[in-house]
């Protein structure tokens, strides 16, 4: 079904899981060997934890680019349906998004947003987490794809979702943020985003709308987030700023 209905960055990274981390039918996936995996293609890494987390503490998580990975499976009963995140959901669902760059970079947005967010806009930015990593789906020319775990981890929403049963509408923060949505039940709206970079384009705008008392950004050398609360940071950041665009114009003289 993935080839039919997967997005082409989940088809382009699930062999290299095959390939470099014990996905396959006779081989149970690490969680140590697949977090290493993600570190090298994008930074993210998996924390192991026992059950679920405030969407807060979820969020949060994000920023720092660090995805909490349940290590409990569904009960074999039941097979087909689980009223939490699983490790069927977990490896199958989001860590191959989790080795893409592009949505990476949009689930980064998502939690540095949630960083000193109030109550209510943490209530907003996981309805649009729902709707996007959990739920999403995408453009690939005339057609609609799937990228969200919750639909790669479930054949029979998967292809629920791309029949014309269900209302599909244009991804927008300011309206996603606010849709109910059922837990129990297959989605009666999903959202379409025209690509990662058009969601983060988008998300970022939605961000800066909402009142924090500070600002931050993620530091890739150091791995860590800093407040941009002080004149110095501030101006810190912009010789930063000014050094990767001399770089930019150099590397562009050159092409």
């Amino acid at each position: 079904m993935y080839p039919k209905y997967a997005c082409r960055e989940f088809l382009h990274v699930f062999p290299l899981l095959e390939q470099n981390c014990a996905y396959g039918p006779d081989t149970i996936p690490q969680i140590e060997d697949i977090s290493r995996f993600l570190k090298d293609c994008t930074g993210f890494t998996l924390r192991p934890v026992m059950g679920l987390l405030t969407p807060r503490d979820f969020l949060n998580s994000l920023a720092f680019r660090v995805f909490h990975s349940t290590q409990y499976i569904r009960h074999h009963s039941d097979p087909y349906y689980t009223p939490e995140p699983d490790c069927c959901h977990e490896l199958l669902g989001h860590v191959p998004l989790f080795a893409d760059p592009n949505f990476a970079e949009l689930a980064q947005e998502i939690g540095l947003a949630s960083l000193g967010a109030s109550d209510e806009d943490i209530e907003k930015l996981a309805t649009i987490f729902w709707f996007t990593a959990e739920f999403g789906l995408c453009r690939e020319g005339t057609e609609v794809r799937a990228f969200g775990a919750g639909l790669l981890s479930s054949f029979g929403e998967l292809e629920y979702a791309l029949t014309e049963k269900p209302e599909k509408r244009t991804f927008d923060p300011s309206l996603t943020a606010v849709q109910k949505y059922p837990i129990t039940q297959y989605q009666p709206v999903y959202f379409v985003a025209d690509s990662f970079r058009d969601a983060t384009s988008k998300l970022r705008e939605f961000n800066s709308s909402m009142r924090r008392p500070f600002q931050v950004r993620y530091n890739p050398y150091t791995q860590s987030v800093e407040v941009l609360d002080t004149k110095d940071k501030v101006q810190h950041f912009a010789r930063t700023i000014r050094n990767e665009m001399q770089l930019l114009a150099s590397a562009l003289d050159q092409l």
